[in-house]
């Protein structure tokens, strides 16, 4: 996956955003995110052992995959440098689900009509809330490339 566009243009948010950035393995904390496998995670177990008779010591990551709850582990020197996820949360108003997709008005007033409805429960509740008549509040996680919907709430009343 090559990024073929090197035009300086920064109009979207994320246009000059890279997608991960560089951390010292020992400054990586528990809850954090971190990308182990090719992957986004959150760090939910990290252990340090002890410096061994050559030198570094190392660390275990363990991280849950923060789009598909996959778990996954990794050891590194404490000195080395991993990559860190930049993840972003928005919140869109729900304006339709088509297709397998929803429709989401961003903050000023576009659509957006690419995050796909969830699957499972999530996705079940938000067709039936939205059936219902709901003023729905999407979350919409970003994170190297991909989104998900990750969350629904109602709107508050009055709030449109």
């Amino acid at each position: 996956m090559s990024d073929k566009h090197d035009d300086h243009t920064f109009e979207s948010a994320d246009a000059g955003a890279s997608k991960t950035y560089p951390m010292q393995c020992s400054a990586l904390r528990k809850n954090g995110h971190v990308v182990i496998k090719g992957r986004p995670c959150k760090i939910v177990d990290m252990s340090t052992s002890k410096t061994g008779k050559h030198g570094h010591a190392k660390v275990h990551l363990v991280g849950i995959d923060i789009f598909t709850g996959k778990k996954y582990e990794d050891i590194s020197p404490s000195t080395h440098n991993m990559d860190v996820p930049n993840v972003v949360r928005n919140e869109y108003q729900l304006i339709n689900i088509d297709d397998g997709f929803l429709s989401l008005m961003t903050q000023d007033g576009a659509t957006k009509d690419d995050v796909k409805l969830p699957e499972g429960e999530l996705g079940e509740q938000m067709e039936r809330d939205f059936e219902e008549g709901k003023d729905l509040i999407v979350t919409v996680v970003s994170s190297m490339g991909e989104e998900h919907a990750l969350s629904v709430k109602e709107a508050p009343k009055g709030s449109s």
